[in-house]
Parts: structure tokens; sequence; C-alpha cells
């Protein structure tokens, strides 16, 4: 059994449903990406899998119990959650947002200490930030942002961390930059990851496991190889495109013809 799973999973906005009778076990100390269409439920599952969204039907299970019979700060000790695009309070540093990701392991009885400072020291430098500690959050480039915000989760110091879209907005550079940093979260910290990403060749090239969903419900599941094929792309993405081994890393390089 793995520790985070979503079980005949249904969730909506209002009558809306979005997300439909959804079963999916997330690989333990692996990278899973969500891929699919706009619209298609992907970052609608995650924030359920986070416990951020009621689900209307079915539920989300964490180390074995259902995730809405534990407390708010319980989970938040073992699943961090990273929201697409969040924003900053205006003027925050870089060390203070960092910080907020210590506020779960909080109590009356345990307060800052020298152990919480000795963390988000060793975030900052782990995501070579350590610079840019003083900086105002809402100064910094976007794949500074991002890394930021990316320290701010590691300081809670959970194995499970979710990202919603972590490359928004980024150009391909400072994309590389961050999913390297995703990459050595798993490799070095032995982290789990659930990501949502867009672009499909990053996906393949930095998943250990791939998730396709179109109108709610998973199509495929399983190693970048077996998910992202022509056929999938054509039922998934209605795009026809060839499917050719990666130069670099032998994963999946989809290159477009066109729409079908």
């Amino acid at each position: 059994m793995t520790r985070l799973q979503a079980v005949d999973l249904s969730v909506g906005y209002g009558d809306r449903s979005v997300v439909t009778d959804l079963d999916l076990a997330v690989p333990d100390h692996a990278i899973t990406t969500v891929i699919g269409p706009n619209g298609c439920g992907k970052s609608t599952m995650l924030r359920a899998l986070g416990r951020l969204l009621r689900p209307t039907v079915g539920h989300v299970v964490l180390d074995g119990r259902r995730i809405d019979e534990i407390s708010t700060k319980q989970v938040a000790r073992e699943l961090a959650l990273l929201p697409q695009a969040p924003i900053a309070p205006e003027g925050l540093v870089v060390r203070d947002l960092v910080a907020r990701g210590r506020h779960p392991r909080q109590s009356w009885l345990r307060q800052w200490s020298a152990d919480d400072e000795q963390v988000v020291a060793q975030t900052l430098d782990w995501t070579a930030m350590t610079d840019l500690a003083d900086q105002p959050v809402d100064q910094l480039s976007g794949g500074q942002r991002q890394r930021a915000w990316i320290a701010m989760a590691l300081a809670q110091q959970t194995d499970l961390v979710l990202l919603d879209e972590p490359t928004t907005y980024l150009d391909l550079s400072h994309q590389i930059d961050v999913l390297d940093l995703v990459r050595r979260l798993n490799s070095e910290h032995g982290r789990t990851v659930v990501m949502v990403l867009h672009d499909l060749n990053l996906a393949a090239r930095y998943s250990d496991h791939v998730v396709a969903m179109r109108d709610g419900v998973i199509v495929a599941a399983g190693p970048p190889a077996a998910v992202i094929t022509p056929d999938l792309l054509r039922e998934v993405f209605g795009l026809d495109a060839l499917v050719i081994d990666d130069p670099v890393t032998g994963k999946p390089l989809v290159v477009p013809i066109g729409c079908v």
C-alpha cells in the first residue's frame, strides 16, 4: 500500500463535477507527473489529494487513514502542497517565507527553536537561495520566486510534496532549473513528488510515473514510455505526433505533427 491514494474520488465545484470515480495510488519515493489538456481535472485532483477540496464522493487516504479524519496540522506535517502561482504578502522577504514552512511544527509547547533556524538555513542553502534570503519575494525573478516557494515547502520536512504547475510563466532555462531542483529533492532526499505539468517532454524527462487525464478521468498511468505514445496523444490531446527516443535521456520525446 502506498502512502497517498485516491479511492473512487469525485470532486467538483458547486453542481459541476470535474473529477469522476478516480482511483490513484501514488508511487512512494518517485516523481509522478499528471498531464492532460486544460480543464481535464489535473489541478482539481491535486487539490483534493492535498485536502484543499472536499470530495463529493470517495475519499483520499494518507498513511492508511482517510485524510479528512486527520487534523490539518498533522496533514501539514506529512504533506506539503504548493499551489499554482502562489502570492506572497507585499514586502515579505525570502527567509520569512521559508520560515512559514515551519509553522506546522510549532505548538504552545514548542515555539521557534534553534532547530527551526537550522532547517531554514539548510533549506535556503539547498535551494541556492541563501544570497537572496533578505530580498523581498515580490522583487525576485520568476525562477527565483518559484525556488523560494519550493524552499518553503521543503522547510515543512514532509516526505510527500505536491506541486501544481511549478513551471508556469517561466522561460525554458528557469523551468529546467526548477525541475532539476525537484529531481534532486527526490533523488537526494527520497521525497515522493506529485506535480502537474503541461510540457509533455519535460514531464517525460523528469518523471518516474506519468498519469494522463482527460475529462476528469485517468486514461493511462505508468512509466513515461508506456504512457506517452502516439495513440495516447491522439486520444487525450487530439494531437498527431511522432514519439522518438530523447537523445539525452532515452525517454520519450514528442515531435508534434498537427491536430487530429
